[in-house]
């Protein structure tokens, strides 16, 4: 009965409409004075969610994002992908893929990337007679490897919802080929649209040109590497990295390309704060939702439940994407990292599956809910920059869809393309 509450609360609150992380709060609540617990033991969850040292990652990596988003690193960026690939039929298009996966390896937000990105890239392919469903679509798909890049947030909310399974170095190393996989998918599907509307190509602006541009955009890119190269060799942990990276950038946009205002300043601040506070809400609230969870045994009820189904390796796999993907539809991406890690990791395990490929696993998968509604935020924030509806956008979706589910799969039965690289450089024995 408790379990009933519990579920029934949790998704009757969502479709009231309540905000996500009131609705998984509430349900806990409802579900402990149901059980009679103390009061005492939401606060106590709550507090032991949150006060974990490695959560001083997310501010940082969040802040870092948001300087990167508002210190004008994104034209610097556009301008070298431009020049790399845009003379490919439907070169903006091809364009704007690198462009997106290039910025967030330095933002590691999906959002901040398609706010940057699509604030230049969708006005500018319009302009050049692309149609707007195509320069929205290729910029929010596009955005989404940014969830896998070593400056994401997301990465270190895995990392702790996984109870220690799983190293956040080698989740940080883990992502870098996937992320590759996903700009390849997109990559494909770009030019397979642009081809079929008959877009046309640009002109190569000549490898002086291409030279120029990297020289420009290089010290942004290198925050990517600062970060793995000192946590492989050990100077500074991967919490640590976090500081490292917001101190990088505020170098970088003061002092160096010397685009940052201070009113630019006081916003990226702002919202890094904003940010931060739903995120650690969420945690919060989360780890209430966790320990009625492991209270009631939902991991071991759905592993045996998924077993009816089928005992085959392959097919639970596919049976925890389709899952994730339905309940990313409609949570937040931090929310669906929080409240599944616990439920299916194990089950994944069980069924042969590394923890760090598993990671990679649910940020692909959250990522695509993020592109998909009712929440799909990156699809609304392309939509607006765009001037077009949701509806229109929906209506040639498929292509790019198509391009993220052929990525997760490659990450899902591939084992190597997730673990290759931490094994590589850091001796990851999983």
């Amino acid at each position: 009965m408790e379990l009933i509450i519990l579920g029934a609360s949790f998704f009757g609150f969502l479709i009231l409409g309540v905000p996500v992380a009131f609705a998984i709060g509430l349900s806990a609540i409802c579900t402990i004075l149901y059980e009679g617990l103390p009061v005492a033991v939401i606060f106590q969850q709550m507090m032991s969610g949150m006060n974990i040292f490695s959560f001083l990652a997310i501010p940082f990596f969040v802040f870092s994002g948001e300087l990167m988003l508002h210190g004008g690193v994104a034209d610097k960026i556009v301008l070298l992908a431009k020049n790399l690939v845009g003379h490919i039929r439907g070169g903006l298009g091809m364009s704007n893929v690198v462009a997106c996966t290039l910025f967030g390896g330095v933002s590691g937000s999906p959002v901040a990337d398609v706010s940057a990105m699509g604030a230049v890239m969708i006005p500018m392919m319009k302009k050049e007679g692309f149609d707007t469903d195509y320069a929205v679509n290729v910029t929010t798909h596009a955005s989404l490897v940014g969830a896998l890049m070593p400056t994401s947030h997301n990465m270190i909310i895995y990392a702790l919802a996984a109870g220690g399974k799983v190293s956040i170095g080698a989740l940080i190393a883990a992502g870098l080929l996937p992320a590759i996989v996903l700009m390849a998918c997109m990559l494909v599907a770009a030019y397979g649209v642009a081809v079929k509307r008959g877009y046309p190509a640009g002109k190569f602006p000549g490898w002086a040109e291409v030279f120029r541009s990297l020289a420009a955009a290089l010290p942004g890119l290198l925050i990517v590497g600062i970060i793995l190269t000192g946590i492989l060799s050990g100077v500074f942990t991967a919490t640590e990295s976090a500081a490292v990276a917001v101190t990088y950038t505020m170098l970088l946009t003061f002092f160096i390309y010397r685009t940052m205002t201070l009113s630019n300043f006081l916003r990226a601040a702002a919202k890094a704060v904003k940010t931060t506070g739903v995120v650690l809400l969420l945690i919060g609230v989360s780890t209430m939702f966790q320990y009625l969870m492991g209270l009631y045994e939902v991991a071991d009820l759905a592993g045996e439940m998924m077993g009816k189904v089928s005992t085959q390796p392959w097919v639970i796999f596919l049976l925890i994407n389709v899952i994730l993907f339905v309940l990313g539809t409609f949570m937040d991406m931090a929310a669906t990292i929080l409240i599944c890690t616990p439920i299916f990791l194990p089950i994944a395990m069980k069924a042969g599956m590394d923890p760090v490929q598993f990671g990679m696993l649910m940020l692909i998968n959250c990522a695509l809910g993020l592109n998909t509604p009712p929440v799909g935020t990156t699809q609304f924030v392309g939509c607006a920059i765009g001037g077009i509806s949701v509806g229109a956008v929906m209506r040639t979706i498929l292509p790019f869809y198509a391009a993220l589910i052929a990525a997760l799969m490659f990450v899902t039965y591939v084992p190597a393309f997730s673990l290759w690289l931490p094994r590589l450089l850091m001796g990851y024995k999983g």
